[in-house]
């Protein structure tokens, strides 16, 4: 077997950390949480840094399993990223939380291993197992608070609802497998485009089949429903990490995957495109309209966060470049607006679920009002209000549906923005323009502080430096 080490370093070096070093670390070294997290903080920088190393070194290794460089290598990058941003807004809220353990950093690092399978996978086998590892690790995330039986619930509907999933994923993949004798994107990929499949319906039937397992995983309707009650009883932490970086690597899997089962050529596509623009239209309203009912502001940006899996599907149902390229530029910049806003979510946030009301933030601006403002920056970007970064990612969704011929859904996703503005801009509204009834303690982020500063700064600067952005992506692509 012919294996690329250079171009596999990535992969290679946070398995190695994560199943051979960290854990025998943690099996001889007890109770020093520190040492674990600075371990694995530099597990995950040598990680990225060895990823944009190798995103050049375009190929496939582990006979034709595994995609190296290229999209792959930025999404490990975004993955390594976000987890280290993760980890600085987990410990000073773990540690109030009383539940620092070193198996908390394990459980992240194995996530993002996962996620990273996911975006390299060039066999359906690869993907299922890249799914599998991160699925496990986020079971485990949101059960994590074990005295907390919220955060129990929330794993528990977690693990149902996801082997619920999986079964999909199998299933589709098992009738792919039928329909093209192949599990290879590529042996796929010239069964398809040439429509020469034996067996049509079934290949049909799987694409569908494995449309709706990644659906559960980005939370697309009608698969969303384990979304808001998982996000609110996970500890905030967990809750940040799992909807950014998980919708983000569901995402490379379905660009990577859907770029296979819907080439031009295909009969397929058209009808596929269709389903898809469908579920995306209906998730974007539900979401929105949804979010507009809540009280609580993690089942509000839990809802928005189907909203937003909707204007992501656009750039599926788009296909080609401008549809993937306008995917990775919005994804990026949601992964850090949704990112921050969680974190401030949990800064404020105390035991027994105490200040997760909306009605809590008011007057937030008089008393804190560094993270007043970062909020209010959050929650314009997630709006799409120029000049942040989510109002450019919309507009690239937008144009490369026209483009594609699907104004109807463009048009819908312009009503469900327009929607999204009352709860993002009431949180504002509330902040600044309502006064607290209540008094409320100073809060001190810590080492939050840090992830908050990153992701301020970056929805600021992705929005200003929208083209150049898109250049760096066209080259990785």
């Amino acid at each position: 077997m012919h294996i690329d080490l250079f171009g596999s370093l990535p992969l290679i070096v946070i398995w190695l950390a994560l199943g051979a070093v960290g854990i025998a670390i943690q099996a001889f070294v007890r109770n020093n949480t520190r040492l674990i997290f600075g371990y694995y903080a530099g597990t995950l920088v040598l990680t990225a840094a060895l990823a944009l190393l190798t995103s050049a070194h375009k190929g496939v290794t582990f006979e034709g399993m595994i995609s190296l460089g290229g999209f792959a290598s930025y999404f490990d990058v975004l993955f390594c990223f976000i987890g280290l941003l993760s980890m600085f807004a987990a410990r000073p809220y773990l540690q109030r939380e009383n539940a620092e353990l070193d198996e908390y950093y394990t459980m992240l690092v194995s996530a993002i291993s996962g996620m990273m399978l996911m975006a390299h996978a060039n066999n359906l086998l690869v993907l299922f197992i890249g799914i599998e590892l991160m699925s496990i690790s986020f079971y485990i995330m949101a059960g994590f608070l074990r005295t907390n039986i919220r955060s129990v619930e929330a794993a528990l509907k977690y693990f149902l609802l996801g082997a619920f999933a999986t079964g999909f994923l199998v299933y589709g993949m098992a009738l792919i497998y039928g329909a093209t004798g192949s599990l290879q994107y590529e042996m796929i990929l010239s069964v398809v485009g040439a429509n020469a499949s034996p067996f049509p319906t079934l290949l049909a039937i799987g694409a569908v089949f494995l449309a709706v397992a990644l659906s559960f995983k980005i939370a697309a309707f009608p698969f969303h429903q384990w979304a808001p009650d998982v996000y609110e009883g996970s500890p905030t932490v967990v809750t940040a990490f799992m909807s950014t970086a998980g919708k983000a690597a569901a995402f490379s899997a379905f660009i990577a995957l859907f770029a296979v089962l819907m080439p031009t050529s295909s009969l397929m596509t058209p009808k596929l495109q269709l389903m898809l623009a469908a579920v995306s239209a209906i998730t974007m309203l539900v979401g929105n309209i949804t979010a507009v009912a809540q009280s609580n502001v993690k089942r509000m940006l839990a809802y928005s966060s189907v909203a937003h899996a909707g204007y992501l599907l656009m750039g599926i149902v788009a296909h080609g470049t401008a549809g993937y390229s306008a995917i990775a530029f919005y994804v990026t910049s949601y992964t850090f607006m949704q990112l921050g806003a969680f974190v401030v979510v949990g800064i404020l946030e105390r035991g027994n679920e105490q200040y997760l009301q909306i009605s809590d933030y008011a007057g937030l601006a008089k008393r804190e009002p560094v993270l007043a403002f970062v909020m209010a920056v959050f929650m314009f970007s997630l709006a799409g209000i120029p000049p942040f970064a989510g109002f450019f990612g919309k507009y690239l969704l937008f144009v490369a549906a026209i483009e594609a011929g699907y104004t109807w859904l463009t048009i819908v996703a312009v009503v469900s923005s327009v929607v999204s503005a009352y709860f993002y801009l009431g949180l504002i509204v509330k902040m600044y323009f309502t006064d607290s009834e209540t008094e409320h303690a100073r809060v001190s982020p810590g080492l939050a502080g840090v992830t908050l500063a990153v992701t301020t700064v970056v929805s600021i600067i992705m929005g200003l430096f929208t083209s150049q952005i898109l250049s760096i992506f066209s080259s990785w692509w």
